[in-house]
C-alpha cells in the first residue's frame, strides 16, 4: 500500500471523540498564539507589498486578518499565512523542525469560514495536520533540516493537506493523492532566512496545500506513490538511506503529537527559535551580574552545531536579519534585558551601545556536544569583564511553553495576543476574540469569530 495511502487512513480515522483534554487545550492556544501574532505581522512589509500584487484579494467570504478585507480561501490563506511567519513569533515544534501552526490555522480558517464548518470541525482537522507534519517530519529529520530545506514549508505542506482534506471531507483515496499532488508543490529553501521569502514559503505552501486539497476534490489526479517512488519525494528532497519510513507510520495519535511528544513549545521572544536558549541565558547573567555593555570585553556564544547555519551573522543589517543572528541576539539581551518586537524594527538593530558590543561579540558551536546528542537547544555562554572576570553560565535545554503542564500561562498569552493584536486591531474587539478562540473547539458558527479579526474600514478623513 502506498505511503500516501497509509498516512490517509490515519487521518481520516480522527474523531472528535478521540482527542485528549491536553489536545483540545492546545489546540485553542494555537489559535491563539497564531492569530495573535498574525495581527502583528500582517502591518509588515513582506505582507503589504504581497497585498499589492495585481489581482491578489479578489473580493470574497474569507477574512485577511486585521485588515477590513475578505478575499477567497486561497488568497486568504497565502496573505495570512505570510502574516503569522513574518515576525517568527510563531510556534515551533522540534520532530517537525519547524513551525506547525502557521501552516495550519490561515488554511483552516479560510476554509472553515469558506465552508462554515464549526469549532469542532477545526479542531479535528488541527490535530489531523498537525501529527501529519510532524510524523513525516520524524521520519526525514535531521537530514531534512540540514540539507538546507525550510521544513516548516517543505514538511508543513502535508499537515495543510491532511488538515484541509478533514474539512473538505475527502475519502482516504483523494486524501492520499492530494498528499501526492502536494509532494509536487512543496518548497522552501533556508538559504533565504532572514529576508521576506522565509514568510513566505509558508504563505506559498499553506495555498498550495489547501489548493491541493481543493483539486483532488474536484476529480484532479496525482501519483499517491509519490513519497516511496524512486524518483519521488523522499528520495529526491532526502536521498536513499537518510529516512525511515518506520518512524512516520509508527503509534500515530498514540500519545497525540500536540500532546507534548512533539517537543512543542510557544514564542517568548520575536526571533528564530534557534537564538532563544542565548537570549535566555544572557538575560539571566545580565541580571545577576548586572552586566553593563561597556565593562564586557568579550561576549561568546556556543550553541549546539545545528542552531549556527542559519544564525551566525555577526553583522546583520536589515531587522529580519537581526532575528537570525546570535550575535545581535546576545548582545541585545544583554543591553536590553530583554528581546521584544520593539528591538527587531526600525533602527533597532543599528542602536549604538548594542553595535558596540556586537563588535565583541561572537558565536561557535559548543565543541563538546556531538550531533546526534539528545539536547540540541543548550547553549553556553562566556562573558569576559574588562576587569579580568570570566563569567560562564550554560542550559542544556531551554523552558518551552508547550500543552499540558508546560503550558503558557493564561496571563502571559493574554499579554502576547494584546500586544500583537493592537498594532491592527481596535482594543474593544481584543478581549472577545482572545476568549473565544480559548475555547475554538466549542464554537458553533465560525463567522463569530472572523468578524472579531476584521479591522474595521478607514474613514474616509483617516484615508486621505
Amino acid at each position: 500500500m502506498p505511503l500516501a495511502k497509509q498516512f490517509a487512513e490515519r487521518i481520516n480515522a480522527l474523531r472528535y471523540e478521540d482527542l485528549t483534554p491536553v489536545a483540545r487545550e492546545w489546540v485553542g492556544t494555537a489559535f491563539i498564539d497564531t492569530i495573535g501574532v498574525t495581527f502583528a505581522g500582517v502591518v509588515e512589509e513582506g505582507p503589504q507589498i504581497l497585498m499589492r500584487m495585481p489581482g491578489m484579494g479578489a473580493p470574497g467570504p474569507c477574512v485577511v486578518i486585521g485588515t477590513d478585507r475578505r478575499t477567497g480561501p486561497l488568497d486568504a490563506t497565502l496573505i495570512n499565512g505570510t502574516a503569522s511567519h513574518v515576525l517568527d513569533y510563531d510556534d515551533m515544534v522540534g520532530s517537525l523542525g519547524g513551525h506547525a501552526s502557521a501552516m495550519l490555522v490561515p488554511p483552516l480558517l479560510a476554509l472553515g469560514e469558506y465552508l462554515g464548518s464549526s469549532g469542532r470541525d477545526l479542531a479535528v482537522a488541527y490535530v489531523a495536520g498537525f501529527e501529519a507534519a510532524c510524523r513525516i517530519g520524524r521520519g526525514v529529520n535531521h537530514h531534512h533540516y540540514d540539507k538546507g530545506w525550510h521544513p516548516t514549508a517543505t514538511l508543513g505542506i502535508f499537515g495543510t493537506v491532511a488538515a484541509s482534506a478533514r474539512l473538505l471531507n475527502l475519502t482516504v483515496d483523494q486524501t492520499a493523492v492530494a498528499l501526492g499532488l502536494a509532494a509536487s508543490l512543496a518548497s522552501g529553501l533556508k538559504s533565504n532566512f532572514g529576508t521576506m521569502t522565509k514568510s513566505l514559503h509558508v504563505g506559498h505552501s499553506t495555498r498550495s496545500g489547501l489548493f491541493a486539497a481543493l483539486m483532488v476534490k474536484e476529480g484532479f489526479t496525482a501519483n499517491p506513490a509519490t513519497f516511496e517512488h524512486k524518483q519521488g519525494f523522499l528520495d529526491v528532497f532526502n536521498g536513499p538511506g537518510t529516512y525511515d519510513t518506520s518512524r512516520m507510520l509508527g503509534d500515530w495519535y498514540a500519545p497525540f503529537e500536540c500532546d507534548g511528544a512533539a517537543d512543542t513549545g510557544l514564542k517568548p521572544y520575536p526571533c528564530c527559535g534557534s537564538t532563544h536558549s542565548t537570549i535566555e541565558c544572557v538575560i539571566d547573567m545580565a541580571k545577576q551580574h548586572d552586566l553593563k555593555a561597556e565593562q564586557v570585553a568579550a561576549l561568546e556564544v556556543m550553541p549546539h552545531r545545528r542552531r549556527l547555519p542559519h544564525t551566525d551573522n555577526p553583522d546583520p543589517q536589515t531587522s529580519l536579519g537581526a532575528k537570525f543572528s546570535q550575535q545581535y541576539c546576545a548582545a541585545r539581551a544583554l543591553v536590553s534585558r530583554s528581546a521584544k518586537l520593539e528591538h527587531f524594527e526600525g533602527n533597532e538593530p543599528f542602536d549604538p551601545v548594542v553595535r558596540s558590543l556586537l563588535q565583541r561579540t561572537t558565536a561557535r558551536p559548543h565543541p563538546e556536544w556531538a550531533d546526534d546528542a539528545p539536547l540540541q537547544w543548550g547553549v553556553e555562554v562566556v562573558v569576559t569583564m574588562k576587569d579580568g572576570r570570566r563569567l560562564v553560565s550554560r542550559v542544556d535545554d531551554y523552558k518551552r511553553f508547550g500543552p499540558g503542564s508546560r503550558t503558557m500561562p493564561r496571563e502571559a498569552m493574554w499579554e502576547k495576543f494584546e500586544d500583537c493584536a493592537k498594532r491592527s486591531l481596535p482594543r474593544t474587539q481584543i478581549a472577545p476574540l482572545f476568549e473565544k478562540l480559548e475555547r475554538i473547539d466549542q464554537v458553533e458558527s465560525l463567522a463569530d469569530v472572523t468578524r472579531l479579526m476584521q479591522a474595521p474600514a478607514p474613514t474616509r478623513a483617516a484615508a486621505e
